[in-house]
């Protein structure tokens, strides 16, 4: 049986070894991936007994905003609902917050998170610096 958590119990390998298994470049940096996670307001991770399976990450201000950064699964375990299930926790942990907001960098997991219950902003657009050397 799968177990959500969001206890930071996580090492610096288990989460390297997930983002790279999705072929996320933030697996390249574990020593920077490691700190921004355990430095960020909700990280919820998801565990088969002993190994990392999925993980979402969500900065918010307390208050008004929560940001949706991450949402991943390892490929082994895709196709499980397992996403949908850490979306759903999150939304019900964030509900008394006026916007509970993601910017997928693919437009192809739009619709994962339209069936969700999110919208897209009419008139939104996605901007960044990007500062990795």
């Amino acid at each position: 049986m799968l177990k959500y958590t969001e206890e930071k119990i996580f090492t610096k390998d288990q989460v390297q070894q997930l983002f790279l298994s999705v072929n996320w470049i933030s697996g390249n940096y574990p020593d920077r991936l490691y700190k921004a996670l355990m430095n960020s307001s909700t990280v919820l991770t998801v565990w088969d007994d002993e190994r990392l399976v999925g993980l979402a990450r969500v900065l918010d201000d307390t208050e008004m905003l929560a940001q949706i950064h991450y949402v991943l699964v390892h490929p082994d375990y895709q196709g499980q609902g397992i996403a949908g299930k850490m979306i759903e926790y999150i939304k019900e942990k964030y509900k008394d917050f006026f916007y509970i907001e993601g910017m997928p960098e693919d437009k192809n997991n739009v619709p994962f998170y339209v069936k969700h219950g999110f919208s897209v902003m009419e008139n939104g657009a996605a901007i960044r610096i990007c500062n990795m050397k």
